[in-house]
């Protein structure tokens, strides 16, 4: 019975090699996309990345700012409100617009504000881009009723606001919104 459990227990050693791949190659492999250029920050509606660091939402607070922080440079400021409908949320903000949202160091968000030639969706556009050539990448909807505003969809998982014809705000995951 000691040899069956031993061989079992060296067969999983075994098993834990390389072939796993890495949250950045699970996104890559996903979407079809090629690998995130290392100055450059890639939003998606289920996370974010930066360089070559990928990080779906529930990724911890001190990896993912490690990754942002080769790409973006240290942060900005962090701030905290308790006054959230989801709860405390922490938010770390980078020079370029690019604020991130945390709950129990866990990352559950992410809002651009500024255009920022760094920071761009997953396909394209960005915070600066014409609404007509956002609508044109597919899955487009205005939210009709918003209480913040010119607001839209841009399938199910990323949001954003619009100024006129511009996009003037993108988002994604949990966020500090009062509607």
């Amino acid at each position: 019975m000691r040899v069956i459990l031993g061989l079992a227990a060296l067969l999983a050693l075994g098993a834990c090699g390389s072939d796993v791949p890495s949250p950045a190659e699970r996104l890559q492999q996903e979407n079809g996309a090629a690998p995130v250029d290392a100055g450059k920050v890639v939003l998606r509606g289920d996370g974010l990345a930066a360089g070559a660091e990928a990080f779906y939402f529930a990724a911890g607070r001190s990896e993912v700012e490690t990754a942002m922080g080769a790409v973006l440079g240290p942060p900005e400021g962090r701030q905290s409100n308790e006054e959230c409908g989801a709860g405390l949320m922490e938010f770390t903000r980078y020079e370029g617009g690019l604020t991130l949202n945390f709950q129990q160091d866990r990352l559950v968000g992410w809002y651009s504000d500024e255009a920022n030639p760094a920071i761009a969706l997953d396909g394209g556009g960005s915070v600066g881009t014409p609404r007509a050539e956002l609508a044109e990448a597919g899955g487009f909807s205005m939210i009709e009723g918003s209480t913040l505003g010119e607001e839209f969809a841009l399938g199910e998982r990323i949001g954003g606001f619009l100024d006129g014809d511009t996009v003037s705000g993108l988002y994604a995951g949990a966020n500090c919104f009062f509607r």
